[in-house]
């Protein structure tokens, strides 16, 4: 099966390093021409004219703190406003990890405006051109905890599983339009979030960050980790014409790890 995004534009949030640099390559590789959003401007050129090596088409970037909800919002509204995106993956880093008994009020509040609000500004935003045209893809990067709730990831559990039964609500609406709203269940994957948070429990639990590694890697049945391309090639499919019926969905990313329906 041939997945083709030519003469589609995407906007790909937290798209400097992990999953999200990965759903970029792939978008890019299947033809459409991707505008990159993080905080390292460094990394995002690098990234960048890697794209534009490689495709022989232009891609830009957006450098943005998706922890200054402000300045996020002015910023992507402007944007959006002169470019408007037939694809959009919301993204963002995590928020901090621990349990229920660590965080504050503050603490949800600053994880609900990382989570939950950059994604809906964002998509409303960009709903418009979408409605017009008869077509769009929003892509919500979510976790295996709104299912399967991690203790040491309240933040976590509880503003994604909001942000994923917003995106059901919304699939809903904007399905009459040609716009598809999915999420993705992200499980355990090879990233620089994965290992600070095996860093972190490490610590709590007195024992090697290659213990915690193992632990995780025994309670995939796949018995690995996910690859960042792996991830690509979902994102890519979920935003082609080959995933037109395919909506308001929750999709498990995670090598058998939910052992939920």
């Amino acid at each position: 099966m041939h997945v083709s995004l030519e003469g589609k534009q995407a906007l790909v949030g937290g798209s400097s390093k992990g999953i999200g640099r990965a759903i970029a390559l792939q978008l890019a590789a299947s033809g459409a021409s991707v505008t990159l959003v993080a905080r390292s401007e460094t990394l995002l050129k690098e990234l960048s004219d890697e794209l534009q090596q490689s495709t022989g088409r232009v891609h830009q970037y957006l450098v943005a703190d998706y922890t200054d909800l402000a300045g996020y919002q002015t910023l992507i509204e402007g944007f959006l406003e002169e470019n408007p995106m037939d694809i959009l993956i919301n993204n963002t880093q995590g928020p901090p990890a621990g349990t229920s008994l660590e965080m504050t009020i503050e603490d949800y509040q600053q994880a609900f405006d990382l989570l939950f609000k950059t994604a809906v500004f964002t998509t409303l935003k960009a709903l418009p051109h979408m409605q017009k045209q008869g077509w769009g893809r929003i892509i919500n990067i979510a976790s295996v905890s709104v299912r399967e709730p991690l203790n040491y990831l309240a933040l976590s559990n509880s503003i994604r599983s909001g942000l994923v039964s917003w995106a059901k609500t919304l699939a809903g609406d904007v399905g009459p339009f040609g716009i598809t709203v999915n999420s993705v269940l992200t499980g355990y994957f090879n990233t620089e979030r994965l290992q600070q948070l095996n860093d972190k429990k490490a610590e709590t639990m007195g024992v090697s960050p290659e213990e915690v590694r193992a632990k995780l890697i025994g309670q995939v049945p796949a018995r690995r980790l996910g690859r960042p391309e792996e991830y690509g090639y979902l994102a890519a499919f979920l935003a082609s014409d080959k995933a037109a019926y395919l909506n308001g969905a929750a999709i498990p990313l995670d090598g058998g790890l939910l052992r939920s329906y």
